[in-house]
């Protein structure tokens, strides 16, 4: 994915000539330039050759919040998530209000808990301060805004921060919900499992909760949380067969059938799906 990839893009090659006649040009076009191929090579999937570019043009320009959020994306698709959110934090520093910034954090955030615990701050490169200077969208004044012009301070750093808490609090009460429903104790479960969902909305924490609902025989509520899951991940195999247990119960047959089709697609050989699928074509 990240390796080297031949010229035939149109406008890889434009940008190649313009690089090669730009020797003489100012530090800012030769940045642009840089950040307009590593575009390219990003959209291609050459993703080791949009870090290159990127680092370039921010040798050029630092805290360019194009070549930050195109090096983001590429070390992302690497899943050298690190380093992705460091680029990520550093373009909210410059600029707080791009969106791609506040997702690609609450992704990466979500990643390196998986991947590294809680602990997973303590094993972060360092992020760099963007001095005032490089915040251009607060330098220039606008007369739509009158207070444009001024820098919104650690507002981001600490709602980004509030967001991991979030998580990892989500992440706590889904494991507490887990324990209660080995216990046998679903209605407590639903109770954590619904606390958890308030604060991150989890394809398995869904797909848990449904099964605690079908346990109660609230059937309504187990289609509903399947579907809630599935708008998350589309084939998800718990959601899918949950679902069609539920709809079965409430004895939309067609629909049930529906599901556990479109489950079998991606298992063909899940046993409990075809005894399903026995039991509602005799229904």
């Amino acid at each position: 994915r990240g390796g080297q990839r031949g010229g035939g893009n149109p406008s890889e090659s434009r940008l190649n000539r313009g690089l090669s006649r730009a020797g003489d040009a100012s530090a800012e076009e030769r940045s642009v330039l840089l950040a307009n191929r590593a575009a390219c090579y990003l959209k291609d999937g050459a993703c080791s050759l949009c870090v290159a570019d990127c680092t370039s043009a921010l040798e050029l320009v630092p805290f360019g919040i194009k070549p930050l959020l195109r090096r983001a994306a590429a070390y992302e698709a690497l899943e050298r998530y690190s380093l992705a959110y460091v680029d990520y934090k550093t373009a909210l520093q410059v600029d707080c209000s791009v969106q791609a910034a506040h997702d690609g954090v609450n992704r990466m955030t979500k990643a390196l808990l998986e991947k590294d615990g809680v602990n997973w701050r303590q094993k972060l490169p360092p992020i760099p301060t963007v001095p005032i200077s490089a915040q251009t969208r607060w330098s220039i004044p606008s007369a739509q805004a009158p207070g444009a012009n001024t820098p919104p301070a650690t507002a981001p750093q600490g709602e980004r921060d509030e967001t991991a808490a979030g998580m990892e609090r989500a992440r706590m009460l889904k494991e507490e919900g887990n324990e209660f429903v080995k216990k046998g104790n679903h209605k407590k479960a639903v109770e954590k499992y619904s606390e958890s969902l308030k604060l991150n909305k989890e394809c398995a924490t869904y797909t848990n909760r449904a099964l605690c609902y079908l346990t109660l025989k609230q059937y309504k509520e187990a289609a509903q949380d399947c579907t809630e899951a599935l708008k998350l991940d589309p084939k998800n195999v718990k959601a899918l067969y949950r679902r069609a247990q539920a709809l079965k119960e409430l004895k939309d047959y067609k629909s049930s059938i529906a599901d556990i089709k479109s489950l079998l697609k991606t298992e063909p050989k899940n046993t409990a799906a075809l005894r399903l699928l026995q039991e509602l074509n005799r229904a």
